[in-house]
């Protein structure tokens, strides 16, 4: 009963966690508290730089302590940085919101896809891992999209303010769920038995010659890193885009809706896909419509730039879990938490470097220079694969 249960929560886990009807309105928010693009963007590259340095820690510490525990911190920091949006006016304000999200983000990203796996594994099903991981990602992009389309309404009606309120109840209930969750015993043992018995030292080097032994792996997880960090200048900038745009702000819950609507075939045909095309085709061509596509958006100012916007959300959909679960069926449980931190840490750094490069454009030629930025490093990145590729047979 605990191991179906255990799914079943986490499914609600994420559906609360992203019923956060802020989300669609944080940019005027912020905007309206004095926030400026490149306050934020310094808030971005806070937050990447705290999962920089955290990541692997928290990864370390998911496989020592269990994956459980670093969830419910996780939860537990969500509720704290909607406590503090109430009442921020200052950009220190919104550095410490930022600061806490990423521990939150380090401590729960390599502790959940771990704990799905290694739960799977119990039932004999670790073959459906990129199955399930997509219909996790498809429930966490419906509770976005309700959470979307009911905070522009409410926004329009009572004011910003109120879906913060209604967003730290969704957290609230999160870490109640986070605490009903049950640890998976790690590689045929229990989590109390691996406590303590391998240094930190010991798991960051084991990890780092794993990635040095299979370049495959480095080489899809280097593919997923750099969408995970362009997508993200989407997800965070796209109301400042539309906004130039002239788009009403009453539309911005239907906008935010399709941008994660269209994540959603991705997720849910990933594990179809793969089993009729090639990691290695599959990658090739997601990230060349990717890099197309920012270019479209950075030039465009207009419409057409908006539905390039769109097409790459569509096609990005598939990498997470393609990624993820080319890298999880390659490891030991008793590390899976921590190695699959590196691909957060990588996405992270990959994010800060984009920010700077982001924020620099964006203040000289408006948010579509900061996606010029984004264009040229998808674009070499796109470049580095299909040479690379060539030389690695494995994917």
């Amino acid at each position: 009963m605990n191991k179906t249960m255990n799914i079943r929560i986490l499914f609600a886990l994420r559906f609360f966690s992203s019923l956060i009807p802020a989300y669609v309105i944080e940019r005027l928010y912020w905007e309206e508290r004095g926030m400026t693009i490149q306050m934020v963007v310094y808030t971005e590259i806070i937050f990447a730089l705290t999962i920089v340095l955290l990541e692997v820690p928290t990864g370390v510490l998911a496989d020592k302590w269990g994956r459980k525990k670093m969830l419910v911190l996780s939860a537990l920091l969500g509720s704290c940085e909607f406590l503090i949006l109430i009442v921020a006016t200052e950009f220190w304000h919104f550095a410490l919101v930022v600061f806490l999200a990423g521990i939150s983000r380090s401590a729960s990203s390599g502790s959940e896809n771990a704990l799905l796996y290694d739960t799977l594994m119990q039932q004999g099903k670790a073959a459906q891992f990129e199955k399930l991981l997509g219909r996790l990602n498809a429930c966490d992009l419906l509770s976005a999209i309700l959470a979307a389309l009911c905070g522009s309404l409410l926004a329009g009606k009572f004011g910003l303010e109120l879906n913060y309120w209604l967003s730290l109840v969704s957290s609230g209930i999160a870490l109640v769920l986070a605490f009903l969750l049950t640890e998976p015993p790690m590689g045929g043992e229990g989590a109390e038995d691996t406590e303590g018995a391998i240094p930190f030292k010991t798991y960051v080097t084991a990890s780092l010659r794993f990635f040095r032994k299979n370049p495959n792996v480095s080489l899809v997880m280097l593919s997923g890193m750099v969408t995970g960090a362009s997508m993200s200048y989407i997800e965070e900038f796209w109301q400042l885009y539309a906004n130039r745009l002239g788009t009403p702000v009453y539309f911005f819950g239907i906008l935010s809706s399709v941008i994660m609507l269209l994540q959603l075939p991705g997720n849910l045909m990933a594990y179809a896909l793969l089993r009729r095309i090639s990691y290695r085709k599959l990658i090739v061509f997601i990230t060349a419509i990717i890099s197309i596509g920012f270019l479209c958006v950075s030039i465009s100012h207009n419409f057409i730039g908006l539905a390039a916007m769109l097409i790459i959300c569509l096609f990005a959909g598939v990498m997470q879990p393609l990624a993820s679960g080319y890298l999880h069926h390659r490891i030991d449980s008793n590390m899976r938490a921590t190695i699959d931190s590196f691909q957060s840490l990588g996405e992270n750094v990959l994010s800060t470097f984009a920010g700077l490069g982001f924020g620099y454009f964006a203040a000289r030629i408006d948010v579509f220079g900061g996606y010029g930025f984004i264009a040229g490093l998808c674009f070499v990145s796109f470049v580095w694969l299909v040479c690379a590729s060539r030389t690695v047979k494995q994917i």
